[in-house]
């Protein structure tokens, strides 16, 4: 049996990450993650990514690449991460999370990550602080 996928992004915007906090299910509010969510069938990865981003965040993003690697998450899913460039709009907690934060580069390790986001978050700080593409609006 395969895995299911969920899709998260690191979303960048003015060369900050968004990070958001869990307010569901219980054993996870309160904690911060990369904001996405689960690949429906039929599918791109991108594609979810893009809507998963405007159903919980209220904003339009565009996927840019693939963050190396995927994590475990409960039985039968697995976490794959995306960079993300803000596109438009201001996002703002609609599903799943009751606050969200900006951070730069230097500020990751301000936030409780959930364990399965850590090492894509390194991986996303380290994107911004060698000041990829990804940092700027447009």
């Amino acid at each position: 049996m395969t895995d299911r996928v969920v899709v998260a992004g690191a979303l960048y915007d003015r060369g900050r990450l968004l990070a958001a906090r869990r307010s569901a299910p219980e054993e996870l509010a309160g904690r911060w993650e990369l904001p996405g969510g689960k690949l429906e069938p039929g599918e791109r990865p991108e594609q979810a990514l893009v809507r998963e981003l405007r159903e919980e965040l209220g904003v339009e993003t565009e996927p840019l690449e693939r963050i190396p690697g995927e994590w475990p998450l409960k039985p039968g899913y697995v976490l794959q991460v995306w960079t993300a460039r803000l596109v438009s709009g201001e996002p703002r907690p609609l599903e799943d999370h009751d606050a969200l934060r900006w951070l730069a580069p230097d500020e990751t390790d301000a936030v409780d990550w959930l364990d399965q986001d850590r090492p894509a978050v390194a991986a996303a700080a380290r994107i911004l602080r060698e000041g990829g593409r990804e940092g700027a609006r447009g």
